[in-house]
């Protein structure tokens, strides 16, 4: 006799494999597991074992232990169309744009009831129209795989009771050089070598593109050379670092009505061409209604829910060969309406609307006139 422990197992997609088991011949529901402060924890199985907190109380007795993957998609676009110059709109008589889609491919595993990990791939896809060095127009694509990275999350604390829900997580990561990083080369001033290849290897010769020149021999001031507000730091697939991650997020929830707050911030460090990304820091705020639900608050069949959302990102000056590129720094913030559904513990699915009520950038840049982002989810 095999036996098995589900965890999960207030969910629909895991009290369906709790079934099987108990049906299929040579198989016995030997425990299972819920969420911290689940209303399921306590109660009493059938074959009577009790529900408990900690795969770690019952998993001396199994032989097989059935626990959550999650699979899922989410994607961002962002059109850039607006020029501005320290904050400043400046118009845009070039016409230059960027269309950006970030597809990502979430694998998750839930390791124990508290602890879990996700893996994510992006798969970004990036259309161009931007000024050239001699001042023409130029068009182009950049697709790809960009830059890995795999998450685990804590749920420190869980209160799950009949009219209310709180959950608070942490997490903390490592993101991996995965995407393409040559467009990072344009961001360095060639002095005589022609090559992508050659700037890898004469790197510490080449100063970054976006500093001013220095003065002639003869005084007065050097001219930038920056003229489009469409740089190789917009378009590269990846970095060539390793990153750091490290947020948290918290969800509370009273009848009909629910907060949620995140918070995700990069630790970054220097990558090809001697280019690293200033530290990021992007957070998420939602105030949200559930107009549909189940009638069961403890545990829905199904939530429709509708939220006023409010994100951020704060970023400071990128380097290069230890030289500030002073076209990258961004604060911003964005405003817009979301909404969520949700059918039992298997299936989530969100959308949300971004425009911009504050962007403060230094220098030269092309900033996102708005945003989509939304995601699909499936758990089991």
């Amino acid at each position: 006799m095999i036996k098995v422990i589900v965890t999960g197992i207030a969910g629909r997609m895991a009290s369906h494999i709790a079934e099987i088991v108990r049906h299929t011949k040579g198989m016995q529901l030997d425990g299972a597991t819920e969420a911290p402060g689940s209303f399921a924890v306590g109660t009493t199985l059938p074959e009577g074992h009790q529900i408990v907190d900690d795969l770690a109380k019952c998993i001396e007795r199994a032989d097989v232990v059935m626990q959550n993957f999650r699979l899922g998609v989410a994607e961002q676009y962002s059109f850039f169309n607006t020029i501005k110059r320290d904050g400043e709109d400046i118009g845009n008589p070039a016409d230059e744009l960027v269309n950006s889609s970030i597809t990502q491919l979430l694998f998750g595993y839930g390791v124990t009831p508290r602890f879990g990990l996700q893996l994510n791939l992006p798969v970004i896809a990036r259309q161009f129209r931007r000024l050239d060095h001699q001042g023409n127009i130029e068009h182009g694509n950049e697709d790809g795989f960009g830059d890995m990275s795999l998450v685990g999350q804590y749920l420190v604390w869980s209160d799950v009771r009949e009219t209310s829900v709180f959950r608070f997580s942490v997490l903390g990561g490592v993101k991996f050089p995965t995407g393409d990083s040559s467009r990072l080369g344009e961001e360095l001033a060639e002095e005589d070598e022609p090559t992508a290849v050659a700037l890898r290897t004469a790197a510490r010769r080449l100063r970054p593109r976006h500093t001013p020149d220095p003065p002639p021999s003869g005084g007065g001031g050097g001219t930038p050379q920056l003229v489009s507000g469409v740089h190789g730091h917009d378009l590269t697939l990846g970095s060539g670092s390793f990153d750091g991650i490290i947020g948290a997020s918290v969800f509370w929830s009273w009848q009909r009505f629910y907060v949620t707050a995140a918070t995700q911030f990069a630790i970054r460090s220097e990558g090809d061409f001697d280019y690293q990304y200033a530290n990021d820091l992007i957070w998420n705020a939602g105030l949200g209604l559930f107009p549909l639900m189940g009638h069961d608050l403890a545990r829905h069949d199904y939530t429709l829910a509708v939220r006023a959302n409010l994100s951020g990102e704060s970023k400071g000056k990128d380097t290069q060969n230890g030289q500030q590129v002073d076209d990258t720094a961004l604060t911003s913030m964005f405003v817009g309406p979301g909404i969520d559904f949700t059918w039992g513990d298997s299936l989530s699915i969100d959308l949300v609307g971004d425009l911009p009520v504050l962007l403060n950038n230094s220098a030269l840049q092309i900033v996102p006139d708005y945003r989509i982002r939304g995601g699909v989810t499936w758990r089991f």
